[in-house]
């Protein structure tokens, strides 16, 4: 059985999942599988199938480094008859350069790694899993699908940060993110909320550890809350989200901050963990008594609104919201929040909908609608990758 091996790789753990391709290009989930503790001494390795969510491996793997873990990777794929016809990476930045999914060669490496000052954190790793699955296997097909390409689509007037042309000629500029996700919410989006309203104005919360909104119009990128980098937009699991500059340059100066603790705090240090002084985990924060806890719930709740509002200027208007990823997904309480303060637009909360994760969490009689759509990256990088495989 041809099969797609679909990567999402993380800097000690990677997910992965195994789509089964058939003649005419659908691709079909069969296992999904972490490697966790990549590097260390040890690593576990889960594989479970998608299709009753039962345990097919959990075993350790010893050595862990990246080309180990992808080693037992490949290993289970040969003891069940698979033949892979091409490893697809999640790769975080395509820059000026990639607007849908491609074949990686030597020439797509070297574009990737002149992205990695945009990109410090992600796209060193992603970089890191090509060149393991290189080593793993060289003759193998690889597929890079990005998370930037699906914001191709918006206006360039969007894009441009109000500094010199130079820099904007020399990549800084917004890009946008979480494209993958948005795609993947845009493929959905007919078969929930109905062929009419998927072709409006359509905004999505992306509420996870990283955090973004996006509007669509006609199931395309118009606006999306995220720049140059994944820092900017929404506050987050560790990131402040927007920030005045001056901040910046304040910790620098008064701080005696250099370059690598500023990276720190931005990315580590700020976000929800950051104003509680608790947790990045918005179950943890929901289940404390603590008023610091309180404190940062509210201000996530309240910043993802404001940005709902800045992204509808944008779009001239709004039609729906779509709640994803684990937070949106799965945290009632947040989404009661977000949607308190948005209900001057016509949003009419249903408790108990809510309550439930109904795929619509509005009343029939709301202005506008507010409704809950599980993500799925791993899908639409398969769908990409099988229509590339495709092409031959």
């Amino acid at each position: 059985m041809r099969v797609l091996l679909i990567l999402n790789p993380g800097s000690a753990t990677f997910k992965f999942e195994f789509f089964a391709l058939a003649d005419n290009g659908e691709a079909t989930p069969r296992y999904r599988g972490l490697v966790d503790g990549v590097g260390r001494d040890s690593a576990r390795l889960l594989i479970e199938r998608i299709s009753d969510n039962s345990v097919a491996e959990d075993r350790q793997i010893q050595p862990a480094s990246h080309p180990d873990a992808l080693a037992a990777v490949f290993a289970f794929a040969r003891q069940h008859g698979y033949t892979l016809a091409a490893v697809t990476h999640r790769i975080v930045h395509g820059g000026p350069f990639f607007q849908r999914a491609v074949r990686i060669d030597a020439d797509v490496i070297a574009k990737l790694e002149t992205l990695t000052p945009l990109a410090p954190l992600h796209q060193p790793v992603g970089l890191a899993a090509i060149a393991a699955v290189s080593q793993a296997d060289p003759d193998i097909t690889q597929i890079a699908c990005f998370d930037t390409a699906f914001h191709t689509t918006q206006d360039p007037l969007g894009a441009r940060f109000a500094i010199a042309q130079r820099w904007h000629d020399a990549g800084v500029r917004r890009y946008s993110f979480h494209g993958l996700s948005y795609a993947a919410i845009a493929h959905r989006l007919p078969g929930v909320v109905g062929p009419e309203l998927a072709e409006g104005r359509v905004a999505v919360l992306h509420l996870g550890s990283g955090s973004s909104a996006c509007i669509l119009h006609r199931r395309q990128s118009v606006a999306n809350s995220t720049g140059m980098s994944a820092v900017e937009g929404l506050m987050m699991g560790t990131r402040p989200g927007n920030l005045d500059p001056e901040v910046v340059l304040w910790w620098m100066e008064n701080a005696g901050m250099d370059i690598a603790a500023v990276r720190r705090e931005l990315y580590k240090a700020s976000g929800l963990l950051g104003v509680s002084g608790i947790s990045a985990d918005m179950r943890e924060l929901l289940a404390s008594s603590e008023p610091a806890a309180a404190l940062a719930v509210e201000l996530y709740c309240y910043r993802a609104a404001r940005e709902i509002g800045a992204l509808a200027v944008q779009a001239g208007g709004l039609d729906a919201l779509v709640f994803t990823a684990g937070t949106g997904q799965r945290s009632a309480p947040v989404r009661e929040k977000i949607l308190a303060r948005l209900a001057w637009l016509g949003f009419d909360l249903d408790p108990e909908a809510n309550a439930a994760n109904a795929a619509r969490i509005t009343r029939d009689g709301s202005r506008l609608s507010a409704w809950v759509i599980a993500t799925d990256e791993e899908g639409q990088m398969a769908r990409e990758a099988a229509a590339l495989l495709a092409e031959g």
